[in-house]
């Protein structure tokens, strides 16, 4: 917090820019063995988790963010069925996963258990479907985990990290992912998010590097809104372990019967399109 204790501000300096949020109050502080977590209630935007000092989520926007890391590699998959979340300890990536009736395991691996004890008190919304008989929450090393995972057991695999910093660091480099390709069947996806593309094309490009070495036949970068991070504009990008990726499929949208406030197939087919700078 600044010294005016009424607005949070995150200093982004490689953008030589500063963000803020008017503040009401203060509803969490803890410090783990990883990182400082922080939670405020906003006077516009719900409640705010802050980790290190950079914003995670709030209330108000984080939709867009779990849609568009979640539906467009889920509706790249023909049927997936094993699911692994690498992060995403706000559960709001699971919530969207277990949206799909095809899914019959979904593991969330969260190295800090007081990320999501956090959400399940600030933002109880994300996590409802926590105890949805699919999902299993581990809370260890997702490094690890992946190593670990039987070669060819899962499905679709989602990287819902915080920026390469810290204990995320790890996620982004080419041991990780080339562990997520050989835990990955024929067909399985990949998708990570990849950080804003105005601000970090050198990091979207050693991704995509990373996914090529490891023998990813397609990969794409997909942009999208995201008011409350660094300029505004996120992206995820996600490959498929042997052949293309499949094209978003308005009559399977249709037919799930999923209820979105962003993602559509529009929507995925423009971020697939929009050039990236």
């Amino acid at each position: 917090m600044p010294k005016d204790e009424t607005w949070f501000t995150e200093v982004c300096e490689e953008a030589g820019s500063v963000v803020g949020w008017k503040v009401e109050k203060q509803l969490a502080h803890v410090e783990t063995e990883f990182q400082t977590i922080d939670v405020y209630r906003t006077a516009h935007w719900g409640n705010l988790m802050v980790i290190d000092g950079f914003v995670m989520l709030t209330t108000r926007d984080n939709f867009l963010y779990h849609e568009m890391l979640t539906h467009p590699a889920m509706f790249s998959h023909p049927c997936p069925k094993t699911v692994a979340i690498i992060g995403g300890g706000d559960c709001g990536t699971l919530q969207q996963v277990l949206t799909h009736p095809e899914v019959e395991s979904a593991v969330q691996c969260e190295i800090d258990e007081q990320v999501t004890r956090l959400a399940e008190q600030h933002f109880p919304e994300l996590c409802e479907r926590n105890d949805d008989p699919r999902a299993t929450l581990v809370f260890d090393d997702g490094l690890a985990w992946i190593r670990n995972a039987e070669a060819g057991s899962l499905d679709v695999i989602i990287v819902d990290s915080t920026d390469p910093i810290g204990p995320a660091e790890g996620l982004f480099g080419p041991g990780f992912v080339a562990d997520c390709f050989t835990a990955l069947a024929d067909g399985g996806i990949l998708v990570q998010q990849s950080e804003s593309p105005l601000l970090h094309q050198h990091l979207i490009s050693g991704i995509r590097q990373n996914m090529e070495k490891a023998g990813f036949e397609t990969i794409r970068t997909l942009g999208f809104p995201q008011p409350s991070y660094p300029s505004g504009w996120w992206s995820c990008t996600k490959a498929r372990k042997h052949g293309i990726l499949a094209p978003p499929d308005l009559d399977r949208f249709d037919a799930s019967g999923i209820v979105t406030r962003y993602y559509n197939p529009e929507v995925h087919r423009g971020a697939l399109a929009t050039q990236m700078p």
